[in-house]
């Protein structure tokens, strides 16, 4: 997959959870086994597309086919797998949870307007 489609969809999946976030409620018990064993069925590939993805934007990055930094790049990862467990466990401050959110979408859409410049 392309890297503006992986990007693309992470985007997507971004939407989704800050949906989740905003619409959901917490969970009663967070040892609940099985609300963990949901989260990790649902988010495992999101996951794995951002692992991924981290690999083909640093490698982007250092072809200089993408006008980002390579720290924004790990950042956005760490920041994304934040994301993820904050919009289940609903463990975060709203302001806090926006500031992930921008931080993210503003790389994503750094690296899709850069990467749309090459092509």
């Amino acid at each position: 997959m392309k890297l503006s489609k992986q990007t693309e969809k992470l985007n997507q999946y971004l939407e989704t959870l800050r949906e989740r976030f905003d619409n959901s409620e917490a969970p009663s018990d967070r040892k609940d086994r099985d609300f963990f064993n949901l989260v990790k069925e649902e988010t495992a590939p999101i996951y794995d597309l951002l692992e991924t993805w981290e690999k083909d934007a640093s490698a982007a990055v250092k072809e200089r086919k993408a006008s980002v930094h390579p720290n924004q790049i790990q950042s956005t990862r760490e920041n994304m797998e934040l994301l993820l467990m904050h919009s289940y466990y609903l463990d975060v401050r709203r302001k806090r949870y926006i500031e992930l959110y921008t931080s993210i979408r503003y790389v994503f859409d750094l690296l899709l307007d850069t990467l749309e410049e090459d092509n």
